[in-house]
């Protein structure tokens, strides 16, 4: 049971833990194998250690092989929370409790584990380690992520892993009170973006399918260049304005495509999945 974050408390170190809470937040289960519920628990009280990354150390007591320092705190029941900050008891919980009423609890006192990933996040993006900063975010609660602050963080993630579609969408949910000089300069690097992917191919492209929507063969062509330019949300909505009325058009040259740039894509691509589930509904 022992890791870094996580001790079982004897008569041998219980002393020093409580000093240790001058230090470092202790939180202390009390726990016995005929009270299933403070046994079940405890796995997820370590994941919530590790959470904080030793911002708080968890204190486990065996209340069977250690009644007399039990006995010394007073519990009363089984299980039961106890938080000792500087030395002394801050908080405390009776009885079965789930681990969001645990987590909220500690969030009285403790800073959100979740917000320091977030800004870990952040600072990996500055330094360009965007597929890093990623494996983070996607660890966030939906709560987190929900969150304006968190929104430009992914933007800016995404921005660097060139999924510009992806970006813009979690810029436009962003309140005004947020827009601030991050917001700014997440919308100018998309602005370059997408201005450094504008050759003078496309261009010409794009103003002689202006002149004839018909084309399906300019229609094919832009929309391919589109992809490689990582504008691929303009890529699949140019092909499927299309296929939603002839899925076989141009002999299913253009639902190959359209199926190409959603491969490509990827599972987990919000863009893509938007169009699966167009597509799907054609299908099916």
């Amino acid at each position: 049971m022992t890791t870094p974050f996580v001790v079982e408390l004897t008569e041998h170190n219980f002393q020093q833990l409580i000093e240790s809470s001058l230090n470092t937040p202790l939180l202390i289960h009390f726990w016995a194998n005929p009270q299933p519920e403070s046994v079940e628990i405890i796995p997820a009280l370590q994941n919530l250690a590790q959470q904080y990354q030793g911002q708080m150390t968890l204190a486990l007591l065996d209340c069977e092989s250690q009644p007399a320092i039990a006995g010394q705190f007073g519990v009363q029941m089984l299980p039961t929370i106890a938080l000792f900050v500087s030395g002394q008891p801050v908080d405390g919980l009776g009885g079965p409790q789930s681990i969001d009423s645990i987590r909220a609890m500690l969030a009285k006192h403790l800073p959100n584990p979740e917000l320091q990933l977030l800004d870990q996040a952040k600072q990996l993006n500055q330094q360009g380690q965007f597929d890093s900063a990623q494996t983070i975010l996607v660890t966030l609660s939906d709560e987190i992520r929900h969150h304006p602050e968190a929104k430009l963080v992914m933007a800016e993630t995404l921005i660097g892993l060139e999924q510009i579609d992806a970006a813009k969408a979690f810029l436009e949910q962003i309140p005004l009170e947020y827009q601030d000089n991050y917001f700014e300069s997440l919308v100018a690097k998309i602005a370059l973006t997408q201005q450094a992917a504008e050759s003078p191919e496309l261009l010409e492209l794009e103003s002689a399918f202006a002149q004839n929507t018909n084309d399906l063969e300019l229609r094919l062509e832009l929309a391919t260049l589109y992809h490689q330019a990582k504008r691929n949300e303009e890529a699949l909505e140019l092909l499927w304005q299309v296929l939603m009325t002839n899925l076989n058009v141009k002999d299913g040259e253009i639902k190959q495509r359209f199926m190409d740039i959603l491969s490509a894509l990827g599972q987990g691509d919000r863009v893509a999945s938007t169009y699966r589930r167009k597509l799907y509904s054609l299908l099916y």
